[in-house]
């Protein structure tokens, strides 16, 4: 059986190379054997014994070498199927197709699971460097494929998310997105949907992990890009025009996530109340809009959440 053979089987090198030296041994012990007390015999044994193990040296190396390249494409070709089975689960699939993926990557069927999309900032280059290694060893499983925009995998949970999240934040050098945790390998195309507004809704150029927003109202901005980029650019408009827009919305945004305190606003942005109480009453003029009324503090508030998961389809004109 060849080198390539073996590799292919999965036979560790030490053990080959190991088989065929008892092959060698075997053969010199059978000529010692038929040289018996032949003196002349004995002799030309004893003169073949070098050139015996040279040959066995180079016979070695050529095993080590085609066993090398062999496994070399063998782990190419693993890589390759292993991707498309990747790219397979995120696309979606039948039951009968599941139950293959998950064989083949590995990956229970049932149990709960997380979606990681990660920005590529380089052609080809993995944004999370050795990341299923990283994470075998916190025991948890994992899948992973590379496209020119994304790194993006799915996690097999033991029930929280904080292992993964440990692992992923040791080494940031690029944005990444993460999505609930969900039951069931077939739910993953829709988390992946989730981990990229995750990772859309981090500053540009940050090395930061984000978690996405598990609430209902996200649900429901998440799953209608389009329509939520037409709200916020309906509603939120004519404070996008404007020169200090960021400054503006970012106020509005803490306001809403200190629950409507203006104190606590102030705190977070480090700026006097008076300031807050200013841009948001530029803000609410320039929508013509209350944020005492419900409707327009929950109009405000959904237009908020859409800019923030779409921000780029949000400053786009409509059209």
């Amino acid at each position: 059986m060849t080198a390539r053979e073996r590799a292919a089987q999965g036979a560790p090198l030490p053990e080959v190379l190991r088989a065929f030296r008892i092959g060698f041994t075997l053969i010199w012990d059978r000529l010692v054997e038929l040289a018996g007390d032949d003196p002349e015999a004995l002799r030309a044994v004893v003169g073949a014994a070098s050139t015996t193990w040279r040959l066995f040296d180079a016979f070695s190396e050529a095993v080590t070498s085609e066993y090398r390249e062999a496994n070399a494409e063998l782990a190419l070709i693993r890589h390759k199927q292993r991707s498309a089975l990747v790219e397979a689960l995120f696309a979606g699939g039948t039951d009968a197709s599941l139950w293959d993926i998950a064989r083949l990557l590995d990956l229970p069927l049932d149990g709960t699971f997380a979606v990681v999309a990660a920005e590529v900032t380089g052609l080809g280059q993995e944004p999370l460097p050795r990341v299923e290694a990283r994470l075998r060893d916190a025991h948890l499983a994992s899948a992973w494929r590379l496209t020119p925009d994304l790194q993006v995998g799915v996690v097999s949970l033991h029930g929280v998310l904080t292992p993964v999240l440990d692992v992923l934040r040791a080494d940031l050098t690029a944005r990444v997105g993460v999505s609930p945790v969900y039951a069931g390998l077939g739910n993953t195309a829709q988390a992946l949907h989730f981990a990229r507004v995750a990772l859309a809704s981090l500053p540009r150029g940050s090395a930061e992990v984000a978690q996405f927003d598990q609430s209902p109202l996200s649900g429901l901005v998440a799953g209608a890009p389009e329509t939520s980029a037409q709200l916020a650019r309906q509603v939120l408009g004519p404070v996008l025009a404007l020169d200090d827009r960021d400054v503006l919305l970012s106020t509005l945004h803490t306001w809403y996530t200190c629950g409507g305190s203006t104190r606590l606003t102030a705190q977070r942005l480090y700026c006097h109340p008076n300031t807050v109480r200013h841009r948001l009453r530029r803000v609410t003029d320039e929508l013509g809009r209350s944020l005492t009324d419900p409707a327009d503090v929950t109009e405000l508030g959904t237009a908020l959440r859409a800019l923030l998961m779409f921000p780029d389809a949000a400053h786009r004109p409509a059209g």
